[in-house]
């Protein structure tokens, strides 16, 4: 089994997800009392966030970086970066690091392939479904994407960093979030699903929220990091 490096605290309530789905799906796939080997490299999210603000990526990437490093020291095989927006820094980090990341983004092309979905509503946080870093990868794979407005991003975004991303569940929140799925819905009957874009916001939402099909890229990133993990593991 490979090891599993994570870059995660961004925000530590989702990266809680990706350690025990990691571990539960390498239970379902090995059974007994196996589990994931897995280093966790856990940042102090504040001053990422703050940086983030401030449109200061470079600084915010040197501290991806060294996390990455340090996982790469430890041993980890491949790494997780448990964030959908901080994958924009990726191209400014990857050249110093000699183990592959697996692509939040491109796990959750292959799954909206896989289920023949080609027109999709992201939401995410305002970077994520505002700049071109995320869409381009699916728009790569012919994938249509769909944002909202701006003052529905403006919602999503204070959600998630007010609410989400210090534990806060709100009823109101949801209702908020499934109103903007409805409106955009109405307005493009193409559309067939709704990609969960922000590690986040499967804590609100699940596919009981909406009859489109909902796209988990926490669950999809981690799904994609079990088959690397255990490739040698079924590959007899």
């Amino acid at each position: 089994m490979k090891t599993i490096g994570l870059i995660g605290g961004m925000s530590w309530e989702s990266t809680t997800s990706y350690y025990k789905l990691l571990n539960e799906g390498v239970k379902a796939k090995l059974g007994g009392l196996h589990s994931a080997k897995i280093i966790l490299y856990s940042v102090d999210f504040a001053p990422i966030a703050r940086l983030q603000n401030e449109g200061n990526w470079k600084e915010a990437a040197l501290i991806i970086k060294e996390a990455a490093l340090s996982l790469q020291r430890a041993g980890a095989d491949f790494i997780l970066l448990c964030t959908n927006t901080m994958h924009k820094i990726l191209p400014l980090v990857t050249p110093f690091v000699n183990i592959p990341f697996l692509h939040i983004a491109e796990a959750t092309a292959t799954a909206l392939l896989t289920q023949e979905k080609r027109n999709a509503i992201l939401l995410g946080t305002k970077f994520t479904m505002q700049e071109s870093f995320y869409k381009d990868i699916l728009n790569a794979h012919k994938i249509n994407v769909i944002v909202p407005d701006e003052k529905s991003i403006e919602t999503i975004n204070q959600i998630i960093f007010n609410e989400l991303c210090i534990g806060k569940i709100e009823t109101d929140s949801r209702r908020k979030f499934l109103h903007i799925i409805d409106d955009l819905k109405k307005g493009d009957e193409r559309i067939d699903s709704v990609i969960l874009g922000c590690t986040e916001i499967g804590l609100l939402l699940d596919q009981r929220s909406s009859n489109l099909a909902l796209f988990d890229t926490t669950v999809l990133h981690v799904n994609e990091a079990i088959k690397h993990a255990l490739e040698q593991e079924t590959s007899f």
